[in-house]
């Protein structure tokens, strides 16, 4: 597996100078015609930089194209009927180039004027940089232009090129736009270069095909003897092999390059922010990189070792590693913070749903509750070897029945970067191994935390312990290792719970929806129904266990107090929906369907007949996750409590209770509605499976004949010192 870095450490300073190359096929269409839409994108990429006070320098393809597209169209219509009975004759190359040329540059005038932007025609050739006085008055030149917030428009001047074989030649300082920016970028010492090509970026194989990936940091020791280019580019001369070229000799050259979609809007944007996007060429890349990769199932197996070394250990020494883990956050704080700032920021401008931000922001104060609660599960009694039953099977023969950990754990969760550190610190006190698999709007958090939990784990045991997969293709492979991966933990959408439950033999452990009800019955304390009801929709409406819909006693609806209920959610921004009978009464938006997660400020209003139509309709539309009920009743509420079957039902208080930080679990790796092995919060006994130890004085079966069994109940002790101490 690939290591994911962060890109914007990977630029050596503070980038101001940028030279962008722009490829033929991105700046031509069809029939070589400008891309008009697509052209005009990235020049407005430019102008906003440029009025960010970045320097850009834009190296740009094209002019042949256009120019052939052009001389094709006069000849066209100066030619007569017999004249295009003729063989037509190819046009010449420099030619077109010459054409072409005054068209691009009259588009870049053109479109940067609309924008306040000056740019200048540069033409350069190839023999050209062998004059020294020449790259000195270049770069002083292009300095003054900068400085007043021109943007140079760098060409190879193909019209009066010396060469005869300017597709074929290789033996000059460059051969192509591509060489010719990153030559550029090395004359002018710009801070980073980006090439934009017609495909993301750089592929194991060609982009066509199924079992290409894309590479995002290219390592020259593995890659160069690896790849397989495909066809050159649409129209250009040079293609992916050309660009790679160029990007390895800048990039050994001491300035960092991306190549990536030119087709892609705000490409160029993300790069300056860090996005990962395209392929990142560096010279320390072999640093950031493994050169030989890690397998999946290496991943695996090295953490059912280190969770083998784990499980040595004595209770206090994985007691301790908690602790330092706990330690290792506080005093890492700052950097998490940081890291999760920027992962938050890029999801608010990739547009993602306000539930899926607010999931991944890392409140102030998080930090400390995590450490308290992992402190908290340090302090508990080892859960790893404890005597669950003791049985004299025979006179001699002892048998015990003992918590064991299940071995290797595979999360896949979406967004909230705080589970990340729930999990892991749970996997720790249990026992097992762990792989991670996050949400790419997490990824820089998750990498910190990660970083930050292993790095305090001592080399005893190993930080392969804990990994982290970083990219969504490997999850397919890790979903095969029923050998070695012993169970599947979904937290994320719907979706993602049925595409691992439908793609594995693992078993898997998790909920798919958290549709939580709050039942208000006729016989409810006003004041706590209000308080109740409004914690469990706005105390995190994005929780798994907040309230997604409201079920009201008919009777409320006369006496006023509905109204009252729906006034303190309304209060507080909630918007509401009603089912058939509530929607008329309430002058409220009828929903689609009652199975329905919000995971906002928003749900569904009902009005049932009695805590039996509320139990029905929990039942037909819930999802077996958290539902509550609010009433004086106690006969009422016993009903509720023993026929409504959910992983957690609650009387008189909040569903967000329903937690394992809350439930005095320590922490908790999910909530589960499954019916098997662990349901509700999980914690570390819901990561825990048995083993049987049987202690005997030489006794054999023989056919049964010798053995008198007794099969005495015997009582479980408190567990000795020694056993305690892992011996």
């Amino acid at each position: 597996m690939e290591d994911e870095i962060d890109r914007s450490r990977a630029f050596a300073k503070d980038v101001k100078r940028i030279v962008v190359k722009v490829g033929t096929a991105v700046v031509t269409g069809k029939g070589g015609r400008l891309a008009l839409g697509r052209l005009g994108a990235i020049c407005e990429q430019l102008a906003e930089l440029n009025s960010d006070g970045f320097e850009v320098i834009l190296v740009s393809s094209g002019a042949v194209g256009l120019g052939r597209q052009r001389l094709r169209y006069r000849q066209l219509v100066n030619s007569s009927f017999a004249d295009l009975q003729k063989p037509q004759t190819e046009l010449d190359g420099k030619a077109c180039a010459g054409v072409g040329q005054s068209s691009l540059m009259a588009y870049y005038e053109t479109m940067f004027d609309q924008m306040d932007v000056t740019v200048a025609q540069m033409l350069v050739t190839d023999s050209s940089f062998r004059d020294k006085d020449f790259r000195k008055q270049l770069s002083e030149t292009v300095k003054a232009m900068l400085k007043m917030r021109v943007i140079p428009v760098f060409n190879e001047n193909d019209a009066i090129s010396t060469r005869k074989a300017p597709y074929k030649d290789s033996t000059g300082i460059f051969w192509d736009n591509d060489s010719l920016a990153a030559l550029l970028a090395l004359e002018l010492k710009a801070d980073l270069l980006i090439l934009l090509s017609d495909v993301e970026g750089l592929y194991t194989g060609p982009p066509s095909d199924p079992k290409s990936k894309l590479i995002h940091t290219y390592v020259k020791e593995k890659h160069q003897e690896e790849i397989t280019f495909g066809e050159k580019s649409r129209l250009g001369r040079g293609g992916m092999t050309a660009k790679v070229k160029a990007a390895v000799n800048a990039a050994y050259g001491g300035i960092p390059v991306i190549i990536t979609s030119g087709y892609a809007a705000e490409n160029i944007a993300k790069v300056l922010k860090g996005l990962r996007v395209g392929t990142l060429f560096h010279q320390d890349a072999h640093l950031w990189a493994r050169v030989v990769d890690t397998t999946s199932r290496d991943m695996a197996v090295a953490a059912r070792e280190s969770s083998r070394k784990l499980q040595a250990l004595s209770s206090e020494d994985r007691k301790n590693i908690l602790l330092d883990i706990a330690n290792a956050l506080e005093a890492n704080e700052k950097i998490i913070k940081t890291e999760n700032d920027l992962d938050v920021a890029a999801a608010q401008e990739a547009g993602y749903e306000e539930s899926l931000v607010a999931r991944l922001v890392m409140k102030p104060g998080k930090i400390s509750s995590l450490a308290a609660s992992i402190r908290q599960l340090a302090e508990m009694e080892d859960p790893i070897g404890r005597v669950l039953k003791k049985t004299e099977v025979a006179d001699g023969l002892i048998l015990e029945k003992t918590s064991s950990p299940l071995g290797v754990l595979l999360i896949v969760f979406e967004s909230r970067p705080d589970a990340l550190v729930q999990i892991a610190s749970l996997a720790i006190r249990s026992g097992n191994g762990l792989l991670l698999k996050g949400g790419k709007e997490a990824r820089r958090s998750n990498a910190i935390l990660h970083k930050v939990i292993t790095d305090a784990i001592p080399k005893t045991v190993g930080g392969k312990l804990i990994g982290l997969v970083t990219s969504r293709d490997e999850i397919p492979d890790l979903l095969k290792l029923d050998d070695v991966i012993d169970l599947v933990i979904p937290r994320g959408s719907n979706k993602l719970v049925s595409q691992i439950k439908n793609s594995t033999k693992i078993p898997v452990l998790g909920h798919a929806d958290g549709i939580c009800h709050v039942y208000v019955d006729k016989s409810c304390k006003v004041d706590m129904a209000k308080r109740v009801v409004s914690d469990a929709k706005l105390d995190y409406p994005a929780a798994c266990n907040a309230m997604e819909t409201l079920l009201v006693h008919k009777d409320l609806e006369q006496n006023g107090v509905l109204n009252e209920l729906i006034y303190a959610l309304q209060a507080n921004g909630v918007t509401l929906y009603g089912g058939p009978k509530a929607s008329g009464k309430l002058n409220i938006p009828e929903v689609k369907s009652f199975h329905h997660e919000y995971s906002s400020k928003a749900c569904t209003v009902e009005i049932v007949e009695d805590v039996h139509g509320a139990i029905d309709h929990i039942h037909q539309h819930g999802s077996a996750h958290t539902d509550c009920i609010v009433t004086e009743d106690s006969e009422v509420a016993e009903i509720f409590l023993r026929q409504v079957d959910s992983a957690a039902v609650i009387h008189n208080a909040s569903t967000r209770f329903c937690d394992g930080f809350r439930f005095g679990l320590g922490a908790e790796v999910g909530i589960s509605t499954s019916r098997i092995h662990a349901r509700g919060p999980v914690g570390v006994e819901g990561l825990l499976t048995t083993r049987w130890i049987m202690r005997g004085k030489g006794q054999v079966v023989d056919g049964d004949n010798g053995v008198a069994y007794t099969h005495k109940d015997l009582p479980v002790l408190e567990r000795t010192k020694a056993v305690q101490n892992g011996h």
